[in-house]
């Protein structure tokens, strides 16, 4: 299998792999310079970059590289025992250059409203593949959201089968109401997304977070919820929120974001809830 056809694929299909290759040797190593090898997700490769105790550093430090978005550069040094198992005299240096293949992120929005259309437009000038979802043709269609790959008219509570959600999806809930809203979050727990955020005040948020641990769903699960969502900065209009969504997911995407007091909200809800119960244990 081609390598760079494999590469178009793992990207098309929202995985994640690491290309290594060799960008400087010196002696006598079992690859020449720009020798390739791609590792996926599960460990499986393409190509090589020489065998032995060489290429299992570099698989190792792919799978570092793919969990952090980082490229490294490993120098390794074929010692006398590693050139004899590779059938070589002599022992020498070599550079690996490994480097994460990351799909582009992709923003769900669950919802077309006003707010969904300006976050739409600021995170497709960022970047980000766009999928939107919405119950109502009228709202949910190419003139208000030129920018999305997908548009999906459907059920808010069936909405998230009619899309691919992998680890790099962020999903947006931003219905037009509170039972909407309650239905997707349910759902989109149930996904292997990256970010989970639902728009609304802490009231509202604090209501829905009680509705599904009465329901069952686990303090766990909903401990992944970033509600209120946004970064702090005084957003008011539809398009500043916008802004203050966007900065929130470049955040997440570049490791760069910290679950500042706002963000803490979900889990002091959750440690409150866990409290009451304990208490109420005790009392039976």
């Amino acid at each position: 299998m081609d390598i760079y056809e494999e590469i178009v694929r793992v990207r098309l299909h929202g995985s994640r792999a690491a290309l290594a290759t060799i960008v400087r040797r010196h002696g006598s190593t079992p690859r020449r310079d720009f020798a390739k090898m791609l590792i996926s997700e599960d460990g499986s490769t393409i190509g090589s970059v020489g065998g032995g105790q060489t290429e299992a550093e570099v698989i190792k430090e792919a799978g570092r590289v793919m969990r952090s978005g980082e490229a490294s550069l490993l120098k390794y040094q074929l010692t006398q025992k590693d050139a004899a198992e590779e059938g070589l005299t002599c022992g020498g240096t070599v550079e690996v250059f490994v480097e994460p293949i990351l799909p582009d992120p992709k923003l769900i929005l669950m919802g077309a409203g006003h707010i969904g259309q300006m976050v739409a437009e600021a995170a497709h000038r960022v970047g980000f593949k766009l999928a939107v979802v919405d119950d109502r043709e009228s709202f949910a269609n190419g003139e208000r959201f030129p920018e999305a790959e997908e548009i999906v008219v459907a059920p808010f509570e069936t909405g998230l089968d009619t899309v691919t959600v992998s680890q790099t999806s962020f999903i947006l809930i931003a219905t037009r109401g509170h039972t909407h809203d309650q239905a997707v979050l349910e759902q989109a727990l149930q996904t292997p997304a990256c970010y989970i955020g639902m728009i609304g005040s802490r009231r509202k948020t604090q209501i829905i977070v009680q509705k599904l641990l009465e329901k069952g769903v686990s303090p766990e699960a909903l401990s992944r919820l970033y509600a209120p969502i946004g970064i702090e900065i005084g957003s008011e209009t539809p398009e500043e929120i916008a802004v203050s969504v966007v900065a929130e997911l470049i955040a997440i995407l570049r490791g760069a974001h910290k679950r500042n007091e706002k963000q803490r909200f979900v889990m002091k809800l959750l440690e409150k809830a866990e409290t009451a119960e304990s208490k109420a244990e005790v009392k039976a």
